[in-house]
C-alpha cells in the first residue's frame, strides 16, 4: 500500500483511528528493522511532542510536521510492502497510544524526557548537543532545548 493512500485513509478516519494509522506509519518508516523498545521510543517522542503542542495537537499534526518524522520527508508513492512490519508498528502504535492515554505519573517511559530523535546513518544534527538521554539500536534520543 502507499503513503497516500495511507495518509488519505488517515484523514477519513475517525479519532483516535486516524491518529493511530499516522503513528504506525511513522514507527514503520523511522523503526522497522529496530526492537519493540527502539519502536516505543520513536513513538513515546511523538506522543510527547503532542502532548507539548509546539508541533501540533493532533498525532497527524505533530508527524506531518515539515521536516520533523520521515512521514513529512518520504515520498508519497513510497510503497509499504513488509506486511510483518506494518502489523508490528500497528500493534506498538495502540500500545504507546494506551499508554499515553494514562496520567503521567502512571505511564512507563522509555526515553524519558526525549523530544527528539535521529539515526546514527544520518549524522547528527545541529540540534543534537551532548550526550544522548539514550541509544536504543541505531537511534540517539534528545531532549532539545
Amino acid at each position: 500500500m502507499k503513503l497516500a493512500w495511507i495518509l488519505w485513509l488517515a484523514s477519513m478516519l475517525q479519532q483516535p483511528v486516524g491518529d493511530r494509522a499516522c503513528l504506525a506509519a511513522t514507527i514503520y518508516l523511522e523503526a522497522r528493522g529496530e526492537s519493540v523498545m527502539g519502536q516505543m521510543a520513536v513513538a513515546e517522542v511523538a506522543m510527547r511532542r503532542r502532548e507539548n503542542g509546539q508541533w501540533g495537537t493532533s498525532l497527524c499534526t505533530v508527524l506531518n510536521a515539515r521536516g520533523q518524522f520521515a512521514l513529512s520527508t518520504t515520498g508519497k508513492n513510497y510503497l509499504f510492502t513488509d506486511v510483518e512490519s506494518w502489523r508490528e508498528a500497528w500493534l506498538v502504535a495502540d500500545v504507546a497510544m494506551e499508554m499515553w492515554s494514562l496520567p503521567p505519573s502512571l505511564r512507563m517511559d522509555v526515553v524519558p524526557k526525549a523530544d527528539h530523535f535521529f539515526a546514527s546513518n544520518s549524522g547528527a544534527p545541529s540540534w543534537a548537543k551532548g550526550s544522548p538521554l539514550a541509544i536504543i539500536g541505531d537511534h540517539s534520543f534528545y531532549r532539545a532545548d
